[in-house]
């Protein structure tokens, strides 16, 4: 697997979503835990994601699109989803996808060489008209009158208006309808010359075919590759208007497959035509019901503008944005509602490095992993790297007379040296005899790693914690508490804590680790010699030749002194245990003396008053958290999320005569300790709340000692306490 860069990882940030995962493929690894972070937008819990619509930016060399393409991958072979990808960007005359597409059986159709009809039979009449609304539009948009708008639709109803020639004859020479042939010629002339273009003009042999030639739709994966057109051409948001019309009426209607992707690279030429946009927004909005998930790919959204394209940005539920610049980040964080750290982040992003978003909840920070393979096809700087290698070549030809002068030994060479001397056994001296009584192996397998998971894997949790505790102590003690050795027990807890179902422990272990400069499964990997395995301790290290001295010494005997070390290391042990076991005892009575089991706040929401209450259990096993809002607030939206549980309501207009009741949601949630904080979501839509669009949302974090935390900021909040909540 290649792991790419994480100098920049953002282990100082908050847990956000500490303990959500998500099914589906895997992706890569959080940099602010070290989990393995999987996502199948299609797989998840449509209360947690109600669309599996993405967006994806990012600045060049950021690594979105070696993203996309690897997710596209991986989605194929493992789940067999069906992709079509309008790519018009690459290299050597040849979209970026075309290499993965040929991988995986697929076919890359190029532009001009195929014929889309606009006004083919297979198309129902009003995606006919629609479609070549779209091609006027592209060309010459002043053209749609009123007026144009019933000539056209007069047109698509002659005889002749089989093909896009066929149209244009009957705009020139139109037949008697129910106004005079001279008026729907004078007002079906713009049109007719703004198609023309597509039949005599420029953009000639794309649209005008008799018949259309379209792509089959089982295959695996289909690129309409408009990469030779000039990026400014007209041609390429008709052509994106023709293909998502194909998609939504032949391609969604005849794919068997569980589930399909419509890929759009370089989106912002789709989103930002009059031509295209209509027909991706319907696509945005009927893609739970048809199946169908939008995978946007871009640089920046100020590619964009300020207008309604930025509006369809908002409707994707999933978000992974590379390295973008500052002010670019705090533009993508306000229109996506990133937490301030996320954007802080964004612009110090490593390649392969993103900030995810997934629902209105969850954010992370996620570094891509992928194989070799996944490597060469999804390579998009080809480029590049040839003239990175020329520079190599030339350097290495610049240096060759140097090669022929005598040999010095490389620091690789040297620092090989060095571990050699370092590990060789040494010869055995006279002045050793009878220091030892055995020999010492070369390796010392150490089993307390895998006895304690293996006594997690069968449910001995209780067991195998001491175990974990037990070796850390061991290892503390001889070690020191910053060692190889004692680090290697956090990862092993960690892993015990997951398999014993305490998820939240083991994500503040694995941090823990991240936080100490270490890859949180460092300590597994077994390709590189230089690395210590989860399963072995530390290697012996070989006794030092004595010093090249003829006079003779005294032989002194030294396991008393090893036992005496060990009994004080032994004693050092138990009395750091105790001091550990006091701290817990004494952090448990505080929290026992400020527990009250309640939190109480006041927030405002989108200008509405919102009292946020959470209120513990007796026996401490549950939480029951509930808001409630006057309807003199006059809100149109109040919805609360927790632990996966939701509640929501939109009140309804009040009727003459009834009085305003206040609305209260509450939802009960499980915890583990009487003492555990819990977390709620509050959405609000003021009285300016338009339906469809997202919610202004706190999170807050609620204690037992009735306090409450503003988790994105991390202040307190001011308890409310009154009685009347």
């Amino acid at each position: 697997m290649i792991r790419l860069p994480s100098s920049h990882a953002a282990i100082t940030a908050p847990l956000v979503a500490s303990s959500t995962r998500f099914p589906g493929i895997p992706i890569g690894r959080s940099l602010l835990d070290g989990r393995p972070f999987h996502l199948s937008p299609v797989l998840t819990d449509h209360r947690v994601l109600p669309s599996t619509n993405s967006l994806a930016l990012g600045g060049l060399g950021s690594g979105k699109s070696t993203t996309a393409k690897t997710r596209a991958r991986r989605e194929i072979l493992e789940h067999g989803h069906q992709y079509v990808v309008i790519d018009s960007f690459g290299e050597d005359d040849a979209g970026e996808w075309a290499h993965l597409v040929r991988s995986l059986g697929g076919q890359v159709i190029e532009a001009g060489m195929f014929t889309l009809n606009p006004v083919s039979g297979l198309f129902p009449q009003e995606v006919r008209e629609q479609l070549v609304r779209s091609l006027i539009a592209a060309v010459e948009p002043a053209a749609l009158t009123h007026q144009a708008t019933h000539a056209l639709q007069h047109a698509l109803n002659h005889p002749k208006a089989t093909s896009l020639n066929g149209l244009v004859d009957a705009l020139v020479l139109p037949e008697e309808g129910r106004w005079p042939v001279e008026k729907l010629t004078e007002w079906g002339e713009g049109a007719a010359i703004a198609l023309s273009r597509y039949t005599e003009g420029s953009l000639r042999g794309l649209f005008d075919g008799d018949t259309a030639s379209l792509p089959e739709t089982d295959l695996p994966i289909i690129s309409f590759d408009f990469s030779r057109l000039d990026r400014n051409s007209p041609a390429i948001p008709s052509l994106m208007a023709a293909v998502a019309c194909w998609a939504e009426h032949v391609w969604l209607r005849q794919s068997t497959a569980t589930h399909r992707h419509l890929v759009l690279e370089e989106a912002w030429q789709i989103l930002l035509s009059p031509a295209t946009s209509e027909l991706i927004q319907r696509l945005l909005k009927n893609s739970r019901k048809a199946g169908l998930s939008l995978d946007v790919v871009m640089h920046t959204l100020s590619d964009l503008g300020t207008g309604p394209a930025q509006d369809l940005a908002r409707l994707c539920e999933v978000a992974h944005i590379g390295r973008l610049g500052p002010e670019e980040a705090a533009l993508v964080g306000a229109l996506l509602s990133l937490p301030q750290w996320a954007i802080d982040k964004i612009p110090a992003l490593d390649p392969g490095q993103a900030v995810w978003k997934v629902g209105p909840d969850y954010v992370d920070i996620v570094q891509t992993v992928i194989s070799e393979e996944e490597a060469r096809l999804t390579d998009t700087s080809s480029r590049r790297r040839k003239a990175q290698h020329a520079l190599a070549v030339a350097v290495e030809q610049d240096t060759a007379a140097e090669a022929a002068a005598p040999a010095v030994d490389s620091y690789e060479d040297q620092d090989q040296d060095l571990a050699d001397d370092l590990f060789a056994k040494p010869e055995p001296s006279p002045c050793d005899e009878g220091e030892w009584d055995w020999e010492m192996p070369p390796n010392v397998i150490d089993s307390r790693h895998l006895a304690a998971i293996e006594a997690a894997r069968e449910g001995r949790c209780g067991e195998a914690a001491d175990l974990a505790a037990l070796g850390e102590r061991e290892d503390i003690t001889a070690h020191g508490i910053n060692s190889v050795e004692a680090l290697s027990w956090l990862s092993t807890r960690a892993t015990v804590a997951e398999l014993c179902g305490n998820l939240d422990q083991a994500v503040q272990l694995r941090a823990t680790v991240a936080r100490m400069g270490k890859d949180v499964e460092w300590f597994e990997q077994t390709d590189d010699n230089t690395s210590p395995q989860w399963h072995r301790g530390p290697q012996p290290a070989a006794p030092e030749p004595p010093a090249d001295d003829t006079s003779e010494k005294p032989r002194r005997r030294t396991w008393p002194y090893v036992a005496a070390i060990a009994a004080l290391a032994l004693a050092a042990g138990v009395v750091w245990q105790h001091a550990e076991d006091d701290k817990r005892a004494q952090e448990r009575q505080e929290q026992a003396a400020a527990y009250e089991g309640l939190s109480v706040t006041e927030v405002d929401i989108d200008g509405v008053t919102t009292k946020a209450r959470a209120e513990w259990s007796k026996d401490g096993q549950s939480v029951i958290l509930s808001v409630r809002v006057d309807m003199e607030e006059n809100p149109r939206l109040v919805r609360i999320d927790s632990a996966g549980q939701t509640a929501q309501e939109k009140p309804a207009p009040l009727e003459p005569g009834e009085i305003p009741m206040p609305i209260r949601l509450e939802v009960k949630v499980p915890v583990k300790d009487r003492y555990e904080a819990v977390r709620m979501s509050v959405a609000v839509g003021g009285p300016t709340w338009e339906e469809g669009s997202r919610a202004p949302r706190r999170t807050i974090e609620f204690r037992p000692d009735r306090t409450a935390i503003d988790a994105e900021t991390g202040k307190e909040l001011k308890q409310y306490y009154s009685k009347l909540l």
